[in-house]
């Protein structure tokens, strides 16, 4: 059975949203102020580490770490300055 969880955080003055489908084959998808930046169908891992750049002055790349483990998914956004990862707020859907 398929299930959506989504995530939240705003970072830099940006709002970074991502869903994550779980599943047989789950999917991950990531919004940066509401436009798709990011998709990924992960396979048997069921983590993935997606590069995303926020549209700042130069622009900056995060990471967005999505694990999707049943029952339990998360979220972590990764700095650009490789400081210590920030915890996605998870959101009813």
């Amino acid at each position: 059975m398929r299930r959506r969880h989504h995530f939240h955080i705003d970072h830099l003055g940006h709002s970074v949203s991502v869903t994550v489908e779980t599943g047989h084959s789950a999917v991950v998808d990531v919004l940066v102020d509401g436009k798709e930046t990011a998709r990924v169908v992960l396979g048997r891992e069921r983590r993935a580490a997606l590069p995303v750049e926020l549209p700042t002055d130069p622009p900056t790349t995060v990471t967005v770490r999505a694990t999707a483990d049943p029952g339990a998914p998360r979220c972590l956004l990764v700095p650009a300055d490789e400081g210590d990862p920030l915890v996605m707020a998870p959101r009813p859907y």
